[in-house]
Order: C-alpha cells, then structure tokens, then sequence
C-alpha cells in the first residue's frame, strides 16, 4: 500500500505543483543533527532562525509521503496550500494526508517548535532527528530513518534526471 502511495506521490511532485516556484522566504539548505525534548520542541538552528521570525516564526507542519515530516514558513505553506487544493478529485487522499494533518506552529522567544505527537508518531520521530534546508521548506526525519534511507539512495543508480547533470 506505501508503495502505491509514493507512486502517486511522485506524479504529484513530478505535475510542476510545487511551493518554490516563488519563494517567500531565503532558500534553506543544509542539514541539522538535533534532539527533541522531553516535550517534544525541537530547537531551530540560529541560522535560520532570523529568515524564519520574518514570517513571525509562524510555522505549519505537516506529514511527508516518505516518511519524515515537511516544516514550512506559513507564507510558504499558504502557497503550497493552495496548490495541493486545487488537484482534482482523484488526489482526495493525498489532500487528506497534506491538508487533514497540518499543525500551525510558532516558535517561542527562544526558537522552539513544538512538533506534535500525532505528527511525530507518523514520522517515527522519538528523539534524534535530522533537519534538512529543502528549499522553501525544510524536512524533519527520524535521524535513524534518515540514514538508512539515504544510504540506501547512496547505493542505487541516480535517477535519469541526474545522467547529463555535470557535477
């Protein structure tokens, strides 16, 4: 059934519907090894704290179809809202998945996010979490998970989209 679910997640990423054609907010890129607190706040790196309190720190999270959670600035998030809307009838589930289990956010005066435990418990996110600059938003990942799956992705071929991509 995942399987199904990444497929189809994958004709809506690959459709153009995307939040970065017009980014609100600095491009955040980078990757953060961080430890969830006993509440379950995780304290946002310094370095994209400034970008992020010019949106008020306000933050909306919501579930990923590959297993890590996506945390976008709100204005980001309205964009990206606005587009997962607007699919037709046939992605109700996928509209379901991103819409139904978004979480408004804000941090507090010390960069503290309160992820909450719906969200976490789909993203098997306990502790030890990595989070990644993506763009226009970030991705929070069990850092676990995270590893295994990027070693997995380290070991298979490149997608074709890579083969005349000089790096």
């Amino acid at each position: 059934m995942a399987g199904h679910f990444l497929i189809q997640w994958e004709k809506v990423q690959f459709s153009g519907i995307s939040c970065h054609d017009h980014h609100l907010f600095p491009m955040f890129q980078g990757a953060s090894a961080l430890s969830l607190d006993a509440k379950g706040r995780l304290s946002v790196p310094t370095r994209h704290r400034d970008a992020l309190l010019q949106g008020k720190g306000q933050l909306t999270i919501t579930k990923h179809p590959h297993g890590c959670l996506m945390v976008f600035p709100r204005a980001e998030w309205e964009l990206f809202r606005e587009r997962i809307a607007a699919l037709p009838m046939q992605a109700q589930w996928w509209k379901r998945i991103f819409l139904g289990n978004a979480q408004e956010v804000e941090m507090d005066a010390t960069g503290r996010v309160l992820v909450a435990p719906e969200l976490r418990s789909a993203a098997g996110i306990s502790k030890d979490v990595i989070l990644l600059g993506m763009g226009g938003h970030f991705e929070l990942w069990d850092a676990a998970l995270y590893a295994k799956q990027e070693a997995e992705a380290m070991q298979a071929d490149m997608p074709d989209v890579f083969k005349d991509f000089s790096f």
